[in-house]
């Protein structure tokens, strides 16, 4: 390992005296602010949408996922299904690394692996089913699943293909650069880890190179000085366009706003497992022996005491869409007996006296600051309403950094979640979100509330292993009526993409809500 390391360097070093002249000479950089903070370089420690659309800019799939969440190919050019449970895979001939190295199946099996393996398990739900990986020649790879798996080539398109060479490194060589070793788009030149990552063009790259010579990620999770950046003409595309700046932007004659639809599904997760719920506590502010989140009814009437619409049309200013289940009307899952639940705060009081809480309890939210549109404003006005109904709740949000890990593994009482459903149906989210936590079955890696109903599992089992359409349909449609009936999870909105940019670019955006900047092009 350590000769092939030293020669993909020299050969690096090479290519770092002969190209940025030329590069430089005809095209000109691009700066994206970015509204949330990537954790790590590392492509395989965690599946967050942060962390997977920095890692895009580096690194490849075997399979490409579409801004519609359609399948296509990138590393590998075609595959078939040899029998249910043997996928293969023929790879793009001719492909390197950013040092200069080959590409070739050991790369694809080092990687799928890894991720599957990894101690973190932050690819979980979609390494579950992966039972091996093996190549029968230097350009073809087989995929074996334990079950057989009817969304295999989507969780494909998750997983980075990274060197072979660093199969085995820490997180410390990918942050450090050592092993930020692509195929992709663009090539590795430093990284601050929460300020940015600056990245230069991959000429060699198979799908040809991108139009800006030099790309910078900038980190600014704070809304006010993202627009200010944005406005001072410092940066050339922002994310999660602020609302409250939308106005200055349509004023402005160089500036302009992008939008689109999204797959986020916004949610309110509680701790439905626990006798004894740490940030659950009598009205009074003494210690409660019994966790009410336990109870449907609690459940139901704090979603009744939250009104949506309003939440979404002001506080929101209108970039979002009001959410009853994971996907909305017209995608696979979307379930007709899923009832939806109405803003009636009285109705949620008598509800909570039914429970036996007619004095409330009190209650501490957790959320992030700057992951998802207006996340603070959005809890804080969910903590006002849940007070109007004896509920008495106060606030506490963290850097994303800091809470990605905590929510995940059930460190709190009641927190705001999102997911982005980007294969278009609910095994997905049910996968990572509502199935019990099973570390080797790979399901529910962030199901923070500790959901876990035989029933979820018992049909999630089914539907992740039939590959007929039209059975696994109505499979597809009762994984949303158990987790929304019983409201396993309170839905909050899926959110819209609304990016601000400068005219001088285009932008077409993805369900995923990914900005990536090969997709960004000079305006004509």
């Amino acid at each position: 390992m350590a000769l092939t390391y030293w020669k993909r360097a020299a050969i690096a070093l090479l290519g770092s005296i002969a190209i940025p002249a030329l590069a430089a000479a005809q095209e000109s950089p691009l700066t994206i602010g970015m509204s949330t903070t990537p954790t790590t370089l590392d492509p395989h420690e965690d599946s967050s949408a942060p962390n997977s659309a920095t890692s895009r800019h580096i690194w490849d799939s075997l399979v490409n996922l579409t801004g519609t969440s359609g399948s296509a190919p990138e590393l590998a050019t075609e595959w078939k299904l040899i029998d249910p449970t043997h996928w293969e895979f023929k790879l793009r001939d001719g492909v390197t690394f950013h040092d200069g190295s080959k590409f070739d199946a050991a790369d694809v099996v080092a990687s799928l692996l890894r991720a599957r393996d990894k101690p973190s398990q932050g690819f979980a739900s979609y390494t579950r089913n992966i039972a091996n990986v093996t190549s029968t020649d230097s350009l073809t790879i087989v995929v074996e699943t334990k079950v057989p798996d009817p969304l295999i080539l989507n969780s494909l398109s998750r997983i980075r293909i990274i060197s072979a060479d660093c199969a085995q490194a820490p997180v410390q060589d990918f942050d450090g650069g050592k092993c930020a070793v692509g195929t992709g788009a663009f090539s590795f030149v430093s990284y601050a880890p929460g300020s940015s990552l600056k990245l230069k063009r991959n000429d060699a790259y198979y799908a040809g190179a991108s139009d800006w010579s030099e790309v910078n990620l900038r980190f600014l999770p704070d809304d006010g000085a993202r627009l200010a950046s944005l406005l001072s003409n410092e940066i050339d595309v922002i994310e999660a366009l602020p609302a409250d700046g939308m106005a200055r932007v349509e004023a402005s004659d160089k500036l302009q706003v992008i939008n689109g639809r999204s797959s986020r599904f916004v949610y309110m997760g509680m701790d439905v497992s626990r006798d004894v719920s740490p940030f659950v506590t009598a009205s009074d502010g003494s210690p409660l022996q019994k966790n009410p989140l336990k109870d449907e009814r609690v459940r139901r009437a704090m979603l009744m005491s939250i009104n949506r619409p309003a939440i979404v049309d002001r506080v929101m200013q209108k970039n979002g869409t009001v959410a009853d289940q994971y996907v909305a009307e017209g995608y696979a899952g979307h379930s007709k007996d899923v009832a939806p639940v109405t803003y009636d705060p009285a109705s949620a009081k008598a509800l909570l006296a039914e429970a036996g809480y007619p004095d409330g309890f009190g209650l501490t939210l957790h959320g992030p600051a700057g992951r998802y549109v207006k996340d603070t404003e959005v809890l804080q006005a969910v903590g006002q309403m849940f007070t109007r109904i004896g509920i008495k709740s106060k606030v506490e949000v963290l850097p994303w950094s800091m809470y990605s890990d905590s929510y995940s593994k059930g460190s709190y009482s009641t927190f705001l979640g999102s997911w982005g459903v980007n294969t278009g149906e609910t095994t997905n989210p049910t996968v990572a979100l509502t199935a019990t936590r099973d570390e080797k079955k790979g399901t529910g890696r962030y199901n923070g509330g500790g959901i876990s109903d035989p029933a979820i599992d018992e049909v999630l089992a089914k539907a992740t292993s039939t590959l007929e359409e039209a059975d696994r349909l109505p499979l597809l449609e009762e994984l949303s009526t158990l987790a929304f009936s019983k409201l396993w999870l309170l839905p909050m909105h899926y959110e819209n993409v609304v990016l601000g940019a400068k005219k001088s670019v285009t932008y077409e955006t993805r369900g995923d809500k990914y900005t990536l900047a090969y997709y960004v092009k000079p305006a004509k």
